[in-house]
């Protein structure tokens, strides 16, 4: 199976927004309460247009996730800090019928590969909710380290939520 990653264009705000409605259920343990809006296609135009100029300021990147050129989820840099930091958070999603086939994995190596050769970073970071072992296998996978337990970290579906944090740092001797 071909894993890719890539930037999305106009056209696949249908098929994004089909697979986040799709997978509305699924994916809601693991993030904040979202207005009805957010699940349109117009709102995915939206967000894939804000994501260009999210990355010439250099603050974040979005990625659609393809399997055998099929829209299986997407994948996300999020808070660039520069400076000293040189660092920034990850996250993904992939389709409920497609998971447990590395396709999380295979997309996130290339997007930590994106980050580290492409963009420098040194560090990188998840959040993960204690109870997602699945997403704690794709980070062991990529060689992510536990090194901390966030109580109420992030607000999730109304409620804040204790997070396991995870950091990659950047093999490059030089990064």
């Amino acid at each position: 199976m071909a894993v890719t990653i890539r930037q999305g264009n106009d056209v696949d705000a249908e098929r994004l927004s089909e697979l986040l409605v799709r997978n509305r259920t699924y994916f809601s343990t693991g993030q904040p309460a979202l207005p009805e809006e957010y699940y349109t296609t117009a709102h995915q135009a939206r967000v894939i247009r804000a994501d260009a100029e999210s990355r010439a300021a250099d603050r974040s990147a979005l990625f659609l996730i393809e399997a055998d050129g099929v829209l299986v989820g997407r994948a996300n840099l999020s808070a660039i800090i520069r400076g000293a930091f040189q660092s920034a958070s990850i996250g993904y999603l992939v389709d409920e019928e497609h998971t447990g086939r590395g396709i999380a994995t295979a997309a996130l190596r290339q997007l930590t590969g994106y980050a580290f050769d492409d963009l420098g970073l040194h560090r990188l970071q998840a959040e993960v909710l204690p109870d997602n072992v699945a997403s704690k296998r794709v980070l062991s996978h990529l060689g992510f380290c536990h090194y901390g337990t966030a109580p109420h970290y992030l607000r999730i579906q109304g409620r804040w939520q204790t997070h396991d944090l995870y950091q990659l740092i950047n093999p490059a001797p030089e990064s």
